[in-house]
């Protein structure tokens, strides 16, 4: 779709201009593919982020979801289309929660 990008954002202003209501979507959206972990805590998915970017709320998707999960990335690109939502690429560099979780420094130490 965005060839090069490793995320396409979904952004949450209508292809018209409006904002895409309700307020919330973006942390909704997310949700749904949000799963307990060990430690009983609700995570969102390593492949979607809620954000705010330029003041519009999003969705970042990370394109690796298309290999992963074939329909979830297939509904979430639906979702922007249905919804007459803007996409746009990604970054193409990584976030840096991304650069400290991969810091050989945030690894546990060995024991």
């Amino acid at each position: 779709m965005f060839a090069g990008s490793p995320e396409i954002v979904i952004q949450g202003i209508t292809e018209s201009g409006l904002p895409f209501r309700p307020g919330d979507w973006a942390e909704r959206l997310c949700g749904m593919m949000s799963v307990f972990g060990e430690d009983r805590q609700l995570s969102y998915s390593p492949f979607l982020k809620p954000i705010i970017a330029a003041g519009v709320r999003c969705v970042v998707v990370d394109v690796k979801l298309e290999e992963t999960d074939p329909a979830a990335f297939r509904f979430l690109l639906e979702f922007a289309r249905d919804n007459e939502l803007k996409l746009r690429p990604g970054r193409r560099q990584k976030r840096p929660e991304d650069l400290a979780a991969e810091s050989p420094a945030a690894a546990p130490p060995a024991g």
